[in-house]
């Protein structure tokens, strides 16, 4: 499967089955609101970076040179983000439809546009930070290793003249 096909399956359903757990903990526990909206958000975001982090990761050991390039992971990443955001907007649309889903209400302008734009940024940015941090992490690794495994200076045997 295209890799970002399958970032954009896998977080839009984790964002739709977020939406719906909040709806249905909004319906038993409408106090609660507050913290169940921002338990959702963090839980989408470190998805995202936890996602970013193992694609950072695994493209820096695939090209060790950063000056060589590599993957091309924003557009991998904007793409999943866009057509997460869109997708979990029309499946949320569809959902709120079925009794007993409580969605918010939405009509399907708001979700292919401003719901949508949310969703992209809540996948695409955290994706991006973790892509960076992943790539950071094995850099200073490679940098390491290369100066334990270099020799120093100071090693050579003092010869008499």
């Amino acid at each position: 499967m295209i890799a970002w096909v399958l970032r954009a399956i896998g977080l839009g359903v984790l964002t739709v089955v977020l939406r719906t757990l909040l709806g249905f903990g909004m319906i038993y526990w409408p106090t609660q609101g507050a913290w169940m909206r921002l338990v959702c958000l963090i839980v989408l975001i470190v998805a995202g970076v936890a996602w970013g982090l193992f694609d950072g990761r695994g493209d820096r050991k695939a090209n060790p040179d950063p000056e060589r390039g590599g993957a091309d992971l924003t557009m991998r990443w904007l793409k999943a983000g866009v057509v997460g955001g869109l997708g979990s907007g029309v499946v949320a649309w569809v959902l709120d439809y079925i009794p007993s889903f409580d969605l918010g209400d939405n009509g399907l302008g708001f979700e292919l546009t401003a719901g949508a734009a949310f969703i992209v940024l809540m996948i695409f940015i955290p994706a991006m930070v973790g892509v960076a941090l992943g790539r950071f992490l094995v850099t200073r690794e490679n940098n390491k290793a290369a100066k334990a495994s270099a020799p120093s200076s100071g090693d050579h045997a003092a010869s008499p003249a």
